[in-house]
């Protein structure tokens, strides 16, 4: 009897062993304040062009992983300030994760390539800075789970609405993550460039391509 009780108190600990194991914070999805899809929302094709006049289409996302932010040049505050921060984050990435920064312009009517060319190159020259016409930008856009609205681009200087978060796409083209900016009394919404670093390595290891 002692024997067959030992025995049985040996399995049980063996079984909740692999139960704990199981739910360990290893299985666990990654604890992150980004909105984290489980399942990954595969992108539409869509043709663009680069800041070379290139054409860009969704076989520039495949193979890495890639970082996508909204803006457009005459964009006073958040766009530089973003575009600053996503510089250092991919100097402290591009060593151990493959990375590439998109920064879609959605003021096609004043950003042309070469104003795009110009503009990015002051933060960093391997950059993409693409746009194209509406009908390619809105969907795009949409499937990235980001918005953008022009009051009026009948005046010679208008604003441009837009999200300031930034989408990450992975290896199959696919959104995996939004990093919301912070929210703070009397500044510009802002990327915090150190949290999105950690939750992109975070992230990019649970979900490896």
């Amino acid at each position: 009897m002692a024997t067959f009780m030992k025995q049985l108190w040996l399995g049980l600990v063996i079984v909740l062993t692999l139960f704990l194991s199981a739910c360990s914070d290893d299985n666990a999805p990654p604890d992150v304040n980004a909105l984290v899809y489980e399942n990954a929302k595969p992108l539409a094709d869509f043709s663009l062009d680069d800041q070379h006049g290139e054409l860009v289409t969704k076989q520039q996302l495949l193979g890495q992983w890639n970082l996508v932010f909204l803006g457009y040049t005459s964009c006073p505050d958040i766009c530089p300030l973003t575009l600053a921060k996503l510089n250092a984050v991919y100097k402290n990435l591009r060593s151990d994760y493959p990375v590439q920064i998109w920064f879609v312009s959605v003021d096609p009517k004043r950003d042309t390539p070469a104003k795009r060319k110009d503009y990015i190159d002051y933060f960093n020259p391997d950059f993409l800075a693409v746009s194209g016409e509406h009908k390619q930008l809105f969907p795009m856009v949409r499937g990235l789970g980001l918005i953008y609205a022009i009051s009026d681009s009948s005046e010679s200087e208008y604003a441009v609405d837009h999200s300031a978060s930034v989408a990450m796409v992975d290896g199959n083209g696919a959104v995996r993550a939004i990093f919301k900016p912070e929210f703070k009394q009397g500044s510009v919404p802002l990327i915090n460039s150190k949290e999105l670093t950690q939750e992109f390595k975070k992230i990019a290891d649970y979900y490896k391509n």
